[in-house]
């Protein structure tokens, strides 16, 4: 049964019908030219239930064409399974049929959704369109509600140059926290302004809808404070099966310069477009970004994509990417150590290597005139393993106009160049690493591996950050030496 305001609203559909059937018939255009004009492509229901809950939208449809058109049928595509429901002029139901619209009018259509979010067998998003068909034009309005209670943040601002929404998740000056007491939602573009900061405790889930990201813009930060046995993840909000391991359903977490370092500390970020986008956009204020025991992966291009930046990388894990696990361009000052960068994509053809050192960068304008950007580089990676399978992984693209310095040290890389002097100092090439499981994005080190126990002590006690532990916290000096790579192989029987 509809409420009280849901029938009163109805009621003045009706006369609104009643009043507009009066007006001179018009002839009906027949042309595919004649489309619809809408209100909005998209219909958000964004209030909180806390309780089982309902809410109504308005959706306003518009004949700017100079004829009148007879819409064929306004459906919703679930039909009766859905959770929406809608009134056209006064009519209910999952399909109406033959609505006329004069030339320059328009009608109304109310949407209700009714959901109990406390039930935690429902989606995280329960979403449905009104599809639209007039003179064999299919048009369609997304209809999107939240299933579960979550905070949620839908972007309403607009921005030249920005293809979605965003809105302000942290202010200028403003220190946020989000804990894990429920999911955290994300439509649009959630933005932390400049000088303010997001800090992320152990064990959030933060999910993204289709196109939505996260933008720590300039002269803000990001703090993500996971714990080893309470991760932080970053990820889409279809929670479906299929889902899972699927890449491109959001965008990406995208970092400017700013004064305050960022930090991901146990963090998964999973099933993206790019999974970190670093990038100074003016000059450098001193800031890095750290990436400790963190996971990017499944990402439908780029895992880890810089411009210039300075980042700091300790036993993480870059896997399973279109293009690049890694793509470090326009120079940029890098120290990683006991990472794992493993590229085994298989859900289309990739040509070109996982990973990608470079102190230039060349893109297109307009006129589709080449633009290069120039940077110094200074890049080190210690006790890693860089394989994928292709026969080559590597690539050092050097400008010789400004500086190139990089240092692999105590690394298993997968090449078909040799391994010179100048840039490598006691690393092994197409060892293969012998990882657990590829398939399952299990990049432990089985029995035997190659790379067990010929890492460099000396790369673990000058870090300025504890890695004495792996990324499960076992233990890397308590044997032989320190394996390559985020894990340590431990035997089956013992795995945390």
């Amino acid at each position: 049964m509809f409420s009280r305001l849901f029938q009163a609203i109805v009621l003045i559909a009706g006369l609104y019908l009643l009043v507009s059937s009066c007006r001179k018939e018009d002839d009906i255009a027949t042309s595919p030219d004649y489309k619809l004009a809408f209100s909005n492509d998209t219909i958000i229901f964004d209030t909180v239930f806390t309780t089982v809950g309902s809410t109504t939208r308005t959706l306003k449809v518009y004949n700017r064409n100079d004829k009148k058109v007879k819409i064929s049928n306004i459906r919703l595509a679930r039909g009766t399974s859905s959770n929406f429901e809608m009134n056209v002029n006064g009519f209910s139901g999952t399909v109406i049929k033959d609505i006329e619209l004069d030339s320059d009018d328009s009608l109304y259509i109310f949407v209700r959704v009714t959901v109990d979010p406390t039930q935690s067998n429902n989606p995280l998003i329960i979403s449905d369109s009104i599809m639209f068909e007039t003179n064999s034009n299919f048009q369609d309005i997304d209809l999107v509600a939240w299933g579960q209670d979550a905070h949620f943040y839908v972007g309403r601002n607009k921005l030249q140059g920005l293809s979605y929404p965003y809105g302000i998740v942290a202010g200028e000056g403003e220190s946020v926290t989000w804990e894990d007491d429920k999911p955290y939602v994300i439509y649009g573009w959630a933005v932390v302004d400049s000088t303010g900061i997001l800090n992320i405790g152990p064990g959030c889930d933060i999910h993204f809808h289709q196109n939505s990201g996260l933008w720590i813009y300039r002269g803000g930060s990001i703090k993500v404070n996971g714990l080893v046995d309470s991760v932080v993840t970053f990820q889409g909000d279809r929670l479906e099966a299929e889902y899972k391991n699927l890449p491109g359903q959001w965008d990406r977490i995208w970092i400017n310069e700013g004064a305050v370092d960022n930090e991901f500390n146990y963090a998964v970020v999973k099933n993206g477009f790019i999974g970190i986008q670093a990038e100074i956009t003016r000059q450098s204020m001193g800031n890095k970004l750290v990436l400790n025991n963190t996971m990017i992966q499944n990402m439908s291009r780029w895992g880890l994509f810089t411009i210039g930046y300075r980042v700091e990388g300790y036993n993480s894990i870059f896997a399973n990417c279109a293009e690049n696990t890694a793509f470090f361009s326009v120079g940029g000052l890098y120290d990683f150590r006991q990472c794992t960068f493993a590229n085994f994509w298989n859900q289309s053809v990739r040509l070109d290597p996982s990973f990608t050192v470079s102190n230039n960068l060349t893109v297109f304008d307009a006129d589709g005139n080449p633009i290069t950007f120039l940077g110094d580089l200074n890049a080190s990676f210690r006790n890693c393993i860089i394989y994928g399978n292709l026969d080559e992984e590597l690539v050092l693209s050097e400008d010789k106009s400004v500086a190139f310095e990089v240092l692999f040290q105590n690394c298993d890389i997968r090449t078909e160049d040799p391994l010179e002097a100048n840039y490598f100092v006691d690393c092994i090439k197409n060892a293969g690493p012998k990882f657990i499981d590829v398939a399952a994005n299990n990049y432990r080190l089985d029995t035997l591996s190659p790379v067990s126990d010929i890492g460099n002590l000396e790369v673990i006690n000058g870090s300025t950050v504890d890695i004495s532990k792996d990324f499960d916290g076992n233990s890397r000096i308590a044997d032989d030496g320190p394996d390559l790579g985020a894990f340590e192989f431990v035997p089956a029987g013992k795995r945390k």
